[in-house]
């Protein structure tokens, strides 16, 4: 089969036809779904199996399951279509300097509050670009920009200057700046066993119970773990206000973002405890995409209102201070 028979057979039409038979389980289901006859739907999965001389789906029980070779090509289609949606992003920023689509990558540890403000703040500009924001945790804040699903992060943590020393890809460069420090404290609730008891508390006594750790939202690798020992019981929580949620309901121990935990210190609902390891501060950065094709390495008008507000050092503090609201 020719490169042109190939190309001509893995179109976005087809790998939809593909997505849909596995999401529904089966090539009847996915025809109702798309409004086709399933003879045709049928046909056309035949000829991209032709093409690529490879079956898809397993069709010996009754419901249709990729192979390992329609997995691949799922997996390979879907980031074909999202790098196909960035170009097409890019003509359309190029002709308006507004982007149709704006992504946010944001670390659980950043404020909701100060986030959605800013949201609300943005959309009163009445602007042609949609908001997308996705909670991020970790190394996954990061990877979400890398990776090409989102045009700004903010809460990276840590040093990631090597990764900022090379290109995204061929059409765009990652750029950064501090937003801030975020101080944690060690604490637990009132009934939890380290609650009472001598301070400081150490690595032995830590672990004798369960800490409560954040789960890394990267989705290549295996991510970071942070302030775990070696043999501790964990219980594993998607994001900061969930790790918030399970110390307060004596779940497991562990370190909070200070501004998080203050308004249950001050009421009680935390007990905060010293401990014998050095002070927890961490530097947390923002970074974003620009493309570096010609004109359109210029940020997009979206992208520059959001960076022109993390310019202000009262915006920035707001991000790693600000208590939730509700």
């Amino acid at each position: 089969m020719s490169i042109n028979a190939i190309r001509d057979a893995l179109t976005p039409q087809a790998l939809n036809l593909i997505d849909a038979v596995h999401r529904t389980g089966s090539m009847a289901a996915a025809a109702r779904e798309l409004g086709l006859v399933p003879s045709a739907l049928t046909y056309r999965i035949r000829m991209v199996e032709d093409a690529l001389d490879v079956l898809l789906f397993d069709r010996s029980s009754r419901q249709a399951r990729l192979t390992e070779a329609g997995k691949e090509l799922l997996r390979e289609g879907n980031r074909l279509l999202q790098e196909l949606d960035a170009m097409a992003n890019r003509v359309k920023r190029v002709a308006t300097g507004w982007e149709p689509q704006l992504t946010l990558s944001v670390d659980s540890i950043i404020s909701r509050t100060t986030v959605m403000e800013l949201c609300e703040a943005f959309f009163a500009l009445s602007p042609p670009t949609r908001l997308k924001l996705r909670e991020e945790a970790l190394s996954g804040t990061l990877q979400a920009l890398t990776s090409g699903q989102a045009d700004l992060a903010i809460g990276v943590a840590g040093d990631f200057s090597s990764t900022l020393a090379a290109p995204v890809s061929a059409f765009s460069t990652l750029h950064s700046k501090p937003l801030g420090e975020t101080r944690f404290v060690y604490a637990v609730a009132p009934h939890h066993p380290l609650a009472q008891g001598t301070e400081p508390v150490t690595e032995v006594m830590m672990l004798a119970h369960r800490v409560v750790a954040v789960a890394d939202s990267v989705q290549r690798g295996s991510g970071v773990t942070v302030g775990l020992l070696g043999g501790q019981d964990v219980f594993t929580v998607p994001g900061m206000m969930g790790k918030l949620d399970a110390q307060l309901r004596g779940l497991g121990a562990g370190f909070l973002p200070e501004y998080m935990a203050r308004p249950y210190l001050a009421s009680g609902r935390l007990v905060e405890r010293a401990v014998a390891q050095p002070p927890r501060t961490i530097r947390v950065s923002y970074a974003w995409r620009t493309h570096s094709d010609g004109k359109t390495g210029r940020p997009g008008k979206a992208l520059q209102w959001w960076l022109d507000q993390l310019e202000n050092p009262v915006t920035r503090a707001a991000l790693l201070e600000r208590q939730q609201a509700g």
